[in-house]
């Protein structure tokens, strides 16, 4: 049941990150021309030379690369990205059929590529916390990663570049510079929400009872800690040194415990979102 549970949550989670990918594209990308990289970005510049509408040259290239990446990468291929991919290809092309849009929501393209920038980039960012990713350049990576030694991340950062700097020839100055603008700051923005999703908190408790400490961590947030003996270094008293990490709503309920039951207790709170290991992230 708790498989099943895990299942419904992942897909939940990739379901609702590839509708926000559809919306941010079709809303908010296509109608200004943004093209800040990835598939989506390549489909505004293509759309404008061949005379195909964004949203089917969209579709028609991911399909591609998904089958692609069926033949190629097989079995290690076949499950989030691919899922991903045909959420979010299938709803822009959908968008495309119920809600038809030809020119921008408003004439504020400012607000306009902070919404493109900001849905977009949180949408990934979803995606990489769960070790998936949108398809389409991605799926190029994959197998590049496969078959060669190149940095894959430099390598997909200067395709994507490529697609945003196209905006100044293909469409006008203004565009491409919309373009680049959106291409750094997505990830900026995707960086810092990668982290906040992982930020935990690491305490590191010096006290001389740890009994009520630790039983709390374990009865009532279902954590588990590390103890060690120490010693203080002007007192020479023994001390007991209590290590756990806490995701932050746990953290605040045992600082708020710590201060009740044991306030001379020692504290020191500090952020890490690289957490690794059992009822955390696992090694990839």
């Amino acid at each position: 049941m708790d498989a099943m549970k895990r299942f419904v949550i992942d897909y939940g989670k990739l379901t609702v990150a590839s509708v926000l990918l559809s919306i941010s594209t079709w809303l908010f990308k296509y109608p200004n021309n943004f093209s800040f990289g990835g598939i989506t970005g390549l489909s505004v510049v293509l759309s404008k030379v061949i005379d195909v509408s964004a949203s089917t040259i969209n579709l028609v290239i991911n399909a591609v690369l998904l089958v692609i990446g069926v033949v190629v990468l097989g079995k290690n291929f076949a499950g989030k990205t691919f899922y991903v991919t045909v959420v979010s290809t299938g709803g822009i092309s959908l968008l495309d059929r119920i809600y038809p849009i030809t020119e921008p929501l408003s004439g504020e393209p400012v607000i306009e590529l902070l919404f493109a920038v900001g849905i977009t980039a949180v949408a990934s960012a979803i995606l990489f916390n769960m070790d998936a990713s949108s398809g389409g350049t991605d799926i190029i990576a994959m197998i590049l990663k496969k078959y060669t030694t190149m940095e894959i991340g430099a390598a997909i950062f200067a395709v994507d570049l490529l697609i945003a700097a196209s905006a100044f020839v293909i469409f006008d100055f203004t565009t491409g510079l919309f373009s680049l603008t959106g291409l750094f700051a997505k990830t900026l923005i995707m960086d810092g929400a990668i982290e906040n999703l992982n930020l935990c908190k690491y305490f590191t408790i010096i006290t001389t009872n740890p009994k009520p400490i630790c039983d709390y961590i374990h009865n009532e947030l279902h954590r588990s800690a590390t103890i060690y003996k120490a010693e203080g270094a002007y007192s020479h008293t023994e001390k007991n040194i209590v290590l756990v990490v806490l995701k932050r709503s746990q953290a605040v309920r045992l600082r708020r415990y710590i201060k009740t039951v044991e306030p001379t207790a020692f504290m020191m709170i500090t952020n890490s979102s690289e957490i690794i290991g059992k009822g955390f992230r696992g090694f990839n």
